[in-house]
């Protein structure tokens, strides 16, 4: 491969045509096209770091202790993000979250 400036290879700026949305149009500034998306919300109880060769003794019976006291929200997580945080309680012998505080949205940079 030739890596001086005797090469013919041509390098040019890409072009592409502007993407323009029609006002009124679905998604066209909301999220109303988007309502009807699954997404993954988990509770997440904690954390902790583990070695490979500390989970490699975990079994049946293991106690796994969590970085996080009894007396600390829980938090609720969608794709991976913290949406809220919440206490566990219990409704009809299931568990479920009551939400206590909403997470502030990421602001978005300036022009965007």
């Amino acid at each position: 491969m030739d890596q001086g400036g005797g090469s013919d290879v041509v390098a040019r700026v890409a072009q592409f045509a502007e993407l323009t949305g029609r006002p009124g149009s679905p998604g066209a500034g909301g999220l109303e096209g988007l309502q009807d998306v699954n997404v993954t919300v988990a509770a997440e109880l904690g954390r902790v770091t583990l070695t490979i060769g500390e989970v490699l003794k975990l079994g049946v019976g293991s106690v796994l202790e969590l970085h996080r006291s009894i007396n600390e929200p829980v938090d609720l997580m969608v794709q991976g993000v913290r949406l809220a945080r919440g206490e566990v309680v219990v409704v009809d012998d299931r568990f479920a979250i009551r939400i206590r505080e909403v997470s502030e949205p990421k602001r978005r940079p300036s022009g965007v």
